[in-house]
């Protein structure tokens, strides 16, 4: 999918910021990362960049970590589910056929469309399995879809 997104200098920082991460991040750890000129960026710099590139379907932010991350599909409208693992705060994309239809159906029968992806929240299968010895806060999972 072509689009024309106007992407300024503090936006495409940002937007690699939140990619380079391979996990979620949040706006201040971006701040902290930006780099620093003759001033400081404010935060609502950040917030406004981060705005624009989930608007742009570019980044998910992931409300119970209040974070973001890469949408892995952005090239494409899709209905996606983030898993948030509650131990390691990872965070994976799915994106399944069947609760995309679901949601569809609901739009047709209660009228209302979810605005943006929702969260399931649980345990990673690394977690669960003891793979992981100590949290790996903000790790991001690997995609599968489903």
């Amino acid at each position: 999918m072509e689009r024309e997104l106007r992407l300024t200098p503090v936006r495409r920082k940002v937007l690699s910021l939140v990619w380079d991460s391979h996990e979620p991040v949040g706006a201040y750890q971006i701040l902290a990362r930006l780099p620093r000129t003759t001033r400081a960026p404010a935060p609502m710099t950040v917030y406004r960049a981060l705005d624009f590139l989930v608007e742009a379907g570019l980044v998910h932010r992931v409300d119970s970590l209040n974070a973001f991350i890469g949408c892995p599909q952005a090239d494409q409208l899709h209905n996606a589910q983030l898993l948030v693992c509650r131990r390691c705060h990872g965070v994976q994309e799915v994106i399944d056929q069947a609760v995309g239809k679901a949601l569809a159906r609901s739009k047709e029968s209660h009228g209302f469309a979810p605005d943006a992806p929702f969260e399931i929240k649980g345990i990673c299968s690394a977690c669960s399995t003891g793979e992981r010895s100590s949290p790996a806060a903000g790790r991001r999972l690997p995609r599968k879809a489903a």
